[in-house]
């Protein structure tokens, strides 16, 4: 199905066209509205549900490849990271290729990386895979945005933002049921294949309807150096923290190099970016208050959230017996009150003070990490499904507020550079954050299985009941010894669990300070668009 045709009067945008002379063309309707929406929707969908529905299939995807666990967290964090670095891009490849033809091309790279990640062999191979999804996703969300909103008359933007932002509130139920039943029923690697259908249809519909309406192309220089230490910093920084645990942090010399350079690295792009003609980021947006102390606490938060949401089907499945679809259904429910509340968020965010608004929010997620800071290995299921309702509620609350502050007082011509910014650190955040979780789980761990391991020696009285107990079950002295030696690893870790969450909790009360060092926007302002935020 084609789009509706422009005007006569409407030149056609291509290679040639000046972008003074562009007239946006006129918006869908009929069926092309209805298939336009839908295959931007899905393409969303699709990036969105990559982001979660490798989390529940950790245990599986590192048992196949013969790693570890935390190691197993690199997929989640490597395709975070390229993620973020290719989302300030977004701007200049839309200016040199158009936005139809770079969300087209991003969809079907999207695909190709999604079958490369489903046949790896190797972890290494998974991670390359996965740097390249990341990467060639970073257009999808901002230009289905884009082409969404052009689809639609101006006075019916509003909708079109909430038909298109439930997918990115869906996306996080569906995930983890999804990854689950596929990983238990299947294998794995259909995680990334079902990728495949859904990508192909959503670029070949969205094709057929856009590609006469293209924008204008230009050709603009790009910041290469800035691009090249950018990629250099966060990259150093994110490898540290990712083999660090294993390499014994600053005892090797590996770690001590990344930190230098990500340290180097930092100092020589800030100058560099504050000082180029065209950088690939503008930092000269920090030099405002709402954004600097918006997007920090935005960004912190979504680090620590993250880096708990990732933790939590590790240790269901690894500690407590879970199979993956059953922790699918304990993480699923956090999407329902998000779906339902965010609507009425995005509504009365311009009318309520947004302070407020995210302050709620953290003392939300606070009393949600508190309640799993409790939990012990004879938590019921029912009990874990309490809080990841609660969580949905504080999520409704947390990114729209929050980004409304960041990017309030931004003339209109530098919403879309601070909102690629504000995306930019939030990703690079929440793959941090997972990675300081897992190694923080696995350290505190070690120190509970040591203290454990203190009162349970050969020779003391209460191992030699318990290893009594066990060889009257029919286990051998070994195996006896081996069952207990699992119960203390599944005790150490749900401890160190509850370590992690306890920590947390405290750092969003905590954070609720940042908050209140905002101004408050002008009352009865359009709301911020936080659709990237998801």
């Amino acid at each position: 199905m084609s789009a509706v045709s422009p005007t006569a009067d409407v030149p056609k945008p291509g290679p040639s066209t000046p972008a003074a002379r562009y007239v946006p063309p006129p918006p869908l309707h009929g069926t092309a509205l209805v298939l336009g929406t839908l295959s931007l929707s899905l393409a969303t969908f699709m990036n969105v549900l990559d982001s979660s529905i490798a989390n529940v299939s950790l245990p599986a995807i590192a048992g196949d490849l013969g790693v570890s666990p935390t190691q197993g967290t690199w997929v989640i964090t490597s395709f975070g990271v390229a993620n973020a670095i290719s989302v300030p891009l977004t701007g200049w490849l839309t200016q040199r290729f158009g936005a139809v033809r770079l969300f087209t091309a991003s969809v079907l790279l999207f695909v190709l990386a999604s079958w490369l990640c489903g046949f790896a062999p190797s972890l290494e191979l998974l991670i390359a895979f996965r740097v390249l999804q990341g990467a060639v996703a970073g257009p999808m969300i901002p230009l289905s945005q884009t082409l969404l909103l052009a689809s639609y008359p101006r006075e019916k933007a509003g909708t079109a933002l909430a038909l298109w932002g439930v997918t990115t509130l869906v996306a996080p139920v569906a995930g983890p049921l999804l990854g689950g039943w596929i990983t238990d029923h299947i294998s794995w690697p259909w995680i990334f294949y079902i990728n495949i259908p859904v990508g192909l249809a959503a670029a070949a519909i969205t094709w057929g309807i856009y590609k006469d309406r293209e924008t204008p192309v230009r050709k603009l220089p790009i910041d290469k150096t800035g691009l090249a230490l950018l990629v250099m910093w966060v990259g150093s920084l994110q490898l540290m923290l990712d083999k660090g645990q294993e390499e014994d942090w600053f005892q090797s010399g590996l770690i001590l190099a990344l930190a230098v350079m990500a340290v180097v690295g930092l100092a020589v792009f800030i100058v560099w970016e504050l000082t180029a003609e065209h950088p690939v980021v503008d930092l000269r947006l920090f030099a405002g208050r709402n954004f600097t102390f918006g997007v920090l606490a935005l960004s912190v938060a979504y680090g620590v959230f993250f880096g708990n949401v990732v933790l939590m089907p590790l240790w269901l499945q690894q500690y407590m017996g879970y199979t993956a679809t059953a922790a699918g259904w304990a993480l699923a429910p956090v999407g329902f009150l998000a779906i339902l509340l965010t609507p009425l968020v995005g509504k009365k965010v311009g009318q309520w003070d947004p302070r407020r608004m995210a302050t709620a929010a953290f003392i939300g997620f606070a009393v949600v990490l508190w309640m799993r800071s409790q939990f012990t290995t004879q938590t019921e299921f029912t009990q874990i499904l309490i809080p990841t309702l609660m969580q949905g509620a504080a999520m409704a609350f947390f990114f729209i507020p929050l980004t409304t502050l960041a990017l309030s007082g931004q003339p209109p011509e530098r919403i879309p550079a601070a909102a690629g910014l504000s995306n930019f650190v939030r990703i690079t955040a929440g793959a941090m954050g997972t990675s300081i979780a897992t190694t923080l789980w696995s350290n505190r761990a070690a120190l509970h299985h040591a203290q454990y391991a203190e009162t349970l020696t050969q020779g003391s009285p209460a191992a030699a009941e318990a290893v009594s107990r066990l060889q009257s079950g029919g286990f051998t002295a070994e195996q006896a010894w081996a069952q207990i030696n699992r119960l203390v690893d599944q005790q150490a870790y749900t401890r160190a669990a509850d370590d992690i969450f306890l920590a947390s909790a405290v750092l969003f009360l905590l954070m609720i300070v940042l908050i209140w060092f905002t101004r408050r926007p002008a009352r009865g302002g359009a709301a911020a668009d936080a659709g990237g935020a998801h």
